[in-house]
């Protein structure tokens, strides 16, 4: 694999190794955890911290409820599964180039990872999934790599890549299949793990109840700012791909608007006017129900991770 020369990928794995120690070197797979979900690092052992700030070419990331380190560990049963752990993501309406929201990915790559779990915390958009339900990604809807914001747009990175990276099978049903039975194995019912489409959507904004709508009538289950940059990322680099979103909150789209024009109108008539509650969403709400599912969510990478074994 020849790098080109505009990402430090030889720097970034030289201070990396000069910081953890060499059993931990070369891990298996990556994690990814998004809003509230640093959590998972408590079932890591044997842990070891690398902040973003010592690793050349990272970026910091801005975002409550996002660490910037990266943890390198075992987690599993018995002697365990070297992992590394990016406690913290990167997004670009941080003001990050895309490039450089991939690059942990491509460095974890380099380190030897071979499958790629990804976390976030997403936006309900499906009325039959209830806040805290645990999705497994089987499709995306990205209209920003539809509109000129992918995030292979570019020179390649490696001479290695292909420039054209098929998407058809991005979501690896080997590891679904894992978590699943871990799934079972847990005794999580149905209704707590299930499967759909995720939409990216560049936010930092939430989206407007026109939007929302309009992403469930094409078929998107959730809703998030994030993941799919590094999925098309990880399947470049070879990767095997398992994204979970979190549901922390239901996208609010009313079935009808306030009619403001009737509510005068009957004001005017010396009538009473019941104004119906404010529905809104809040980066708190999200990182309370990241909080609370968090235990769960890692009881399954755990599992997945585990079985990888």
């Amino acid at each position: 694999m020849h790098d080109f020369p505009d990402l430090p990928f030889d720097a970034a794995i030289e201070a990396i190794k000069a910081t953890v120690p060499s059993h931990l070197q070369s891990p298996r797979v990556g994690i990814v955890c998004g809003s509230g979900l640093s959590g998972l690092v408590d079932s890591i052992r044997d842990l070891h911290l690398v902040p973003y700030n010592t690793i050349p070419g990272f970026a910091e990331s801005t975002v409550p409820g996002h660490k910037s380190s990266l943890a390198f560990g075992l987690m599993g049963s018995g002697e365990g599964v070297p992992v590394v752990a990016m406690l913290g993501r990167f997004h670009p309406y941080e003001g990050h180039d895309l490039r450089v929201v991939v690059y942990p990915i491509r460095v974890m790559a380099r380190l030897g990872i071979t499958n790629l779990i990804l976390t976030n915390a997403a936006g309900g958009l499906n009325p039959n999934l209830a806040v805290g339900t645990i999705v497994a990604l089987h499709d995306h809807l990205a209209l920003p790599n539809m509109t000129g914001m992918n995030a292979l747009l570019g020179p390649l990175t490696s001479s290695s890549h292909a420039r054209f990276v098929p998407l058809s099978d991005a979501y690896s049903p080997a590891l679904r299949r894992l978590l699943f039975l871990g799934a079972h194995h847990l005794g999580l019912s149905a209704d707590e793990v299930t499967e759909g489409t995720y939409a990216w959507v560049s936010g930092p904004t939430y989206e407007s109840p026109a939007e929302g709508r309009f992403l469930r009538l094409v078929g998107a289950d959730v809703v998030g700012m994030s993941t799919v940059p590094e999925v098309l990322a990880a399947r470049q680099e070879g990767l095997n791909v398992m994204a979970l979103s979190l549901v922390t909150n239901a996208v609010v789209i009313p079935e009808t608007y306030r009619d403001i024009r009737a509510e005068v109108a009957t004001e005017l008539a010396g009538k009473p006017v019941e104004l119906p509650p404010a529905q809104v969403v809040s980066h708190e709400e999200v990182l309370e129900i990241g909080k609370a599912k968090g235990q769960v969510m890692m009881k399954l990478v755990e599992y997945v991770v585990s079985a990888l074994s």
